[in-house]
């Protein structure tokens, strides 16, 4: 693999991200003892953790390990019940974690989604629309769209769309949608690089029957599908995948989108597979020499409401660390290993909370701790 040993920035910041964190870094200290790569892993404070204890969402400390490091690896970020305590634009989820983004130019989220054969009594569907199992891919493009384009803001104007004798005073808040076709077109290799590597099929999905940015953003997408012949390009309006990916999921293999469209199907597709605790996140920037530097997350958020209670599942955690070996370190064996121990747990019967059943005597429910302890002794 080249050089012996990596460093990757651990941040676990808020609600449920100390637990989980701590378990995914159990599992990368077992694959140290069992493979030829050391792991330097630093342990800093992000979010509301970092702003309790230095006063800021990303302490400049942190920020410093991370540009030093060859991955981050993120637990997760953000305490609605805390929000007033901050304007927005110090709260951690922009203060810290849109700043890791621009910061880094990560600008490909890449979302795997599969389940599981042994989990499929968890997905809110029927048998007979899972098929063989739901396995695809949501890749976003991250630094655009409407969550950073300006401007922003709330405003108080004079409604004259009323038919009144005197306009009144209204409050109107203003997001603008922007992309440019050079953010789209990068996206787009990104995703068509994918599906070359799955089965070879992409569907691009937009607003193209009414936003000029989804209209720019089918024809670049159409413009780079033909420099890959063998990958099968559809297009599709964001309100019917919507609809599609809970009718006939097993239709989809890499769907690619705008920020905004794409985090919410990303979000609809991991419901599909019963727990948002199962799934990983991947937000890339470029390749240089085989490994792209990346922030590596679980899917879902920081679940106050479970936090410190051992109630936790690690799992998304845990293969967000193995896509960090994957893509970051260029040490896919490694990374496959430990996706091959999750899938063992999962089949001996091991559960945490969210993805055990009521009816299967078989299985065993078992707490954050052990099942990153299970996880790691099957590596």
């Amino acid at each position: 693999m080249g050089k012996t040993t990596f460093r990757i920035a651990a941040l676990a910041g808020d609600g449920i991200g100390p637990e989980i964190m701590r378990e995914a870094i159990k599992v990368l200290r077992v694959v140290e003892t069992k493979h030829a790569v050391k792991l330097d892993i630093t342990e800093v404070p992000v979010g509301w953790d970092a702003i309790d204890k230095e006063g800021k969402a990303l302490p400049d400390r942190t920020l410093a390990v991370c540009k030093k490091s060859d991955a981050i690896l993120l637990g997760a970020v953000g305490l609605h019940y805390r929000d007033a305590e901050l304007p927005k634009e110090k709260r951690p989820e922009r203060a810290a974690f849109l700043r890791l983004r621009r910061e880094f130019g990560l600008f490909a989220n890449f979302r795997p989604i599969r389940m599981h054969p042994a989990l499929a009594f968890a997905s809110p569907l029927r048998a007979e629309r899972l098929g063989d199992g739901i396995d695809l891919l949501v890749v976003r493009e991250s630094t655009g769209g409407l969550y950073h384009a300006y401007p922003k803001k709330t405003e108080e104007v004079l409604d004259a769309r009323r038919q009144e004798s005197k306009p009144r005073q209204v409050v109107r808040a203003i997001d603008t949608m922007a992309i440019t076709g050079s953010d789209v077109e990068r996206i787009a290799h990104m995703a068509f690089r994918a599906a070359w590597l799955r089965r070879k099929k992409v569907t691009s999905v937009d607003k193209a029957n009414i936003l000029e940015t989804s209209i720019l953003w089918r024809d670049v997408v159409t413009d780079v599908s033909r420099q890959y012949p063998e990958v099968v390009l559809e297009h599709m309006l964001v309100d019917t995948a919507a609809m599609q990916l809970v009718l006939h999921p097993t239709q989809f293999d890499v769907v690619l989108g705008e920020n905004t469209f794409a985090e919410i199907l990303g979000d609809e597709a991991a419901a599909l597979v019963g727990s948002l605790g199962m799934l990983p996140s991947a937000t890339l920037g470029t390749t240089q020499q085989g490994r792209t530097f990346g922030l590596y997350e679980p899917a879902g958020g920081t679940a106050p409401d479970i936090a410190g209670k051992n109630l936790a599942n690690p799992i998304a955690q845990i293969r967000a660390a193995a896509l960090l070996l994957r893509f970051s370190l260029g040490a896919p064996a490694i990374a496959k290993a430990i996706e091959n121990a999750v899938d063992k747990v999962i089949t001996q019967g091991y559960r945490t909370k969210d993805i055990a059943s009521p009816n299967d005597p078989k299985e065993r429910v078992v707490g954050t701790s052990q099942m990153g302890d299970a996880i790691a002794a099957a590596i």
